[in-house]
């Protein structure tokens, strides 16, 4: 894998700012694209446990680790780093739970071993499964209230996807390569199914480290907006809503702590209820009556919905008004009788 390793490091690097978590919230509001922060977790107890040795990780995380099993996905020996599909269109890992200890040595115990099986826990809630961990490595996120998550595992390969809310994703152990890409590249990354995923959201089809370009040719045009961010321990990550990121664990031992949240009230609906809707209820449409309810969507919906109020006195505009808690419980209670026939 030299030259795809000197292929992907040769992409353009994401941006890189200097600032501290002071700064961070005010930064993160202006953000329409990627950036990185070296070192913004430098002085975490985790990072500086992390640079004397796995061991004493192992140590630190299960002193502060939940008395209950966690959920780990397990690969197949010699089966390779990347967690993906069978040839059938299942998933080449199996799911299991054991204690954190148990998991924590398994992953030191294949550290050095050339055909080792991926062992990855995923999107831990962090408040769930830890106590103290938290407070001990705090994330100033100003008024947000966001779901902090810990990935641990050895080497691997996740393929490329997207995440509705804003993420903040935090190297605290080992070295870790993302490849980004913008939501407007999504049909070149060629997704998998909606509704069969290895790890609940869509992913691209393509081997970012083989691609097939016979199968996948418009893939070569995605690459061409591809950014590359190599993360070292206590750097930071930002990828805005729905980028695209493909990301590898490439030391023996890799922790990562990410933040999810999105800046939006919280009675709006979740958009990707929406899209779910919409394949149930306009995809299949003959193509003249699908072309008609674009039109509907683009004026109440993506034009912003201006105009389709501006005539109409406020008094009588309703939900066509600036959504308010009131207004949205109204669109929820008239969809679930509608889901309910």
């Amino acid at each position: 894998m030299v030259e795809a390793d000197a292929a992907l490091a040769a992409l353009p690097r994401v941006a890189e700012l200097t600032l501290d978590r002071t700064q961070l919230d005010d930064r993160l509001r202006a953000a329409r694209e990627p950036f990185v922060v070296r070192g913004l977790v430098a002085d975490w107890p985790l990072v500086q446990v992390g640079l004397t040795g796995a061991a004493a990780v192992r140590d630190y995380l299960v002193s502060h680790a939940r008395d209950r099993t966690f959920p780990v996905s397990m690969g197949l020996p010699g089966g390779g780093e990347r967690l993906f599909y069978d040839a059938a269109m299942g998933v080449n890992f199996r799911m299991a739970q054991d204690p954190l200890d148990k998991i924590l040595d398994g992953i030191i115990a294949n550290a050095d071993q050339r055909d080792a099986p991926v062992i990855y826990l995923s999107s831990i809630d962090v408040d769930a499964y830890f106590t103290g961990l938290a407070e001990a490595n705090p994330m100033p996120l100003g008024d947000r209230r966001p779901i902090a998550s810990v990935w641990i595992g050895n080497r691997t390969r996740i393929a490329a996807h997207n995440d509705v809310p804003d993420n903040l994703a935090v190297c605290a152990v080992g070295k870790r390569r993302f490849v980004l890409f913008p939501p407007g590249q999504m049909a070149n990354l060629y997704p998998g199914p909606l509704d069969n995923t290895p790890a609940g959201r869509p992913v691209s089809m393509v081997d970012l480290r083989v691609p097939d370009l016979a199968r996948y040719p418009h893939f070569a045009e995605a690459l061409d907006h591809a950014l590359v961010a190599d993360l070292e321990p206590g750097d930071a990550l930002h990828i805005p809503s729905l980028w695209w990121h493909h990301v590898e664990g490439l030391s023996a031992f890799n922790v990562l702590v990410n933040y999810w949240w999105r800046d939006v009230p919280v009675f709006l609906g979740h958009p990707e209820d929406a899209l779910y809707h919409a394949v149930l209820a306009i995809r299949d449409l003959p193509d003249e009556a699908r072309a008609r309810w674009r039109e509907q969507f683009e004026h109440y919906v993506f034009s912003g919905g201006a105009a389709a109020a501006e005539h109409l006195p406020e008094a009588a505009r309703g939900i066509l008004a600036p959504l308010s808690p009131d207004t949205a419980g109204q669109i929820k209670a008239k969809l679930l009788r509608g889901l309910s026939r």
